[in-house]
């Protein structure tokens, strides 16, 4: 006992606090526990996450795996001191992806940098995710968390991780088969999601700003909207696959519109959205006023109240936006997808 507390000591000296990593596991056993599934096999403490997906019922299943973080919307959350939610946009950035293919999220592992081990933060950090992982049916198999000492200031840390999932090989969602005429259905956000932080920070000087203000046009503080979480679109996107007709669905994140969108089309296909149905979320309206921030730039950095898309077959979008509803997100039609000119973007706005 005394060698082990001498290490230990001989550690903290350098920064390292293993007591405080013990309690920070301690403290998120019962979050870890609320995202169990049948599969899972494993529990806190191993060194591998083990879990037995079941393919009942599919032919030739497929993993389709995801990986993302939270990026510099962590620091807004890091200056507020509200840290419950950024674990959901991680889980989200990860599941929102796979769910295009067609894929049912099966677990999700995280990991955790952080200059000093706070296991109040990491509880907080721990349990969005958790809560993430419930939202999208996924279970929190695994995890790390690193102390940092002298790479990263006390109260920074970095979220990031990766989901796996599984879809039967004959019904992969891919750009091949979404077609001319196909209607556009778009899946509303609940924000600025986990993109475009880079500039949202610099029009709103976060690091000076009073992100307590309460702005009416928002209906909340700053900082509240801004932390909003992203929407998990898993169980409405499934929905739409069953109900059938789904032919592509894209996930609106960094690059907005005009990257995202063609990402779900063949070549020689475009996206054709009405500007004037986009329904832009006021948050939105206030970066592009107290940043002077073009229309374009706007479109082709955030999603712009719309985090996910789906091309679906004319004759299926009533059958598919029912399902969405079902799930309680309200889908509107967007646009429609049109041949493409040649030499011009995947992407019309008009």
């Amino acid at each position: 006992m005394a060698e082990r507390t001498e290490v230990q000591s001989a550690y903290a000296a350098a920064g390292v606090d293993i007591e405080a990593g013990y309690e920070g596991v301690r403290r998120m056993r019962s979050h870890v526990e609320r995202t169990m599934t049948d599969g899972v096999l494993s529990g806190i403490g191993g060194f591998g996450g083990l879990f037995r997906p079941d393919f009942t019922g599919m032919k030739e299943p497929v993993f389709v795996s995801g990986t993302d973080g939270v990026g510099t919307k962590q620091r807004i959350a890091q200056i507020m001191g509200v840290n419950d939610t950024v674990g959901i946009d991680c889980v989200a950035m990860c599941v929102n992806d796979i769910v295009c293919a067609g894929a049912k999220p099966l677990f999700f592992l995280d990991y955790i940098a952080i200059g000093k081990n706070d296991p109040a933060v990491v509880e907080q950090l721990v349990a969005g995710v958790a809560e993430g992982c419930v939202q999208s049916g996924a279970a929190l198999i695994g995890g790390e968390t690193a102390e940092h000492p002298g790479t990263m200031s006390p109260e920074d840390y970095d979220l990031a991780g990766f989901s796996v999932g599984v879809v039967d090989k004959e019904k992969i969602i891919s750009p091949e088969m979404v077609r001319e005429g196909d209607a556009l259905i778009a899946l509303p956000s609940t924000g600025i999601h986990s993109n475009g932080f880079s500039l949202v920070r610099k029009v709103f000087d976060v690091e000076n700003a009073d992100l307590t203000e309460y702005i009416p046009a928002l209906g909340s503080s700053l900082g509240e909207a801004l932390l909003e979480p992203t929407r998990i679109y898993v169980k409405p996107a499934l929905a739409a696959i069953e109900a059938g007709g789904v032919h592509g669905i894209s996930h609106v994140t960094g690059g907005g519109f005009y990257e995202n969108l063609p990402r779900m089309l063949p070549d020689g296909l475009a996206a054709r959205i009405e500007r004037a149905g986009v329904r832009v979320l006021p948050i939105f309206e206030l970066i592009a006023e107290r940043g002077g921030v073009s229309e374009r730039d706007m479109f082709s950095t955030f999603n712009m109240g719309v985090g996910m898309v789906i091309a679906v077959a004319p004759e299926s979008v009533e059958a598919v936006m029912a399902a969405v509803q079902g799930e309680g997100c309200e889908p509107y039609v967007l646009g429609e997808v049109v041949a493409r000119e040649a030499g011009s973007e995947g992407v019309e706005l008009w």
